[in-house]
């Protein structure tokens, strides 16, 4: 993998580019020998941002790999594309109009809808820091506020399952058990 790429990619998106970006990723991996670049560019959501993108790309050749749910944006980056002779995959309209289609319902073409800061994504994160506050038995208070406590000899990946639970909206905290140790007394008020 030494030398000049043998290809660049454009990763354009109108959020943060992580959809186009694990796509390309996927396929990248079948190369392993070969050299690409990539260059990411989130938050598209003007115009003239877009063609100035679009021109950096007419220059290099590169590939336009892009996610943008704004019709006026997308037209733009499919004639631009058609009339320089850049290679582009648009990986998420084609599924969108298909589900529109379908659905008989409209599409809101809301950038970032997916990354949606609501009340479920705040709980998950805070249960992700009870689950760290709470890990090892740090503070035996904790077992009395979880919705999940997990009891384990050590070093058999209670923490790695707190988190993933954590990740699910649960509220984990664990317990190591050694032969040296005596349990905390809040153990034993745990449902």
């Amino acid at each position: 993998m030494n030398g000049k790429p043998a290809a660049t990619v454009f990763v354009l998106s109108d959020s943060v580019g992580g959809t186009a970006s694990n796509i390309y990723y996927a396929a990248r991996a079948q190369f392993p020998e070969v050299a690409f670049d990539l260059k990411n560019f989130p938050f598209i959501r003007q115009e003239d941002q877009l063609k100035t993108i679009l021109e950096s790309a007419k220059e290099i050749d590169a590939i336009v790999l892009h996610t943008l749910v704004n019709p006026e944006l997308v037209d733009i980056i499919e004639d631009f594309c058609l009339e320089n002779g850049l290679t582009c995959f648009d990986v998420i309209n084609p599924l969108i109009n298909e589900l529109t289609l379908r659905s008989n319902a409209l599409p809101t073409h809301k950038p970032g809808a997916k990354h949606k800061l609501d009340d479920k994504y705040f709980y998950r994160i805070g249960a992700l820091e009870f689950a760290v506050k709470y890990d090892d038995g740090k503070d035996p208070k904790g077992f009395l506020e979880a919705d999940i406590v997990i009891l384990g000899i050590s070093r058999t990946s209670k923490t790695p399952l707190s988190i993933f639970l954590a990740n699910q909206n649960y509220k984990v905290a664990n317990l190591p058990l050694l032969p040296e140790s005596t349990l905390p007394k809040e153990i034993w008020q745990v449902d």
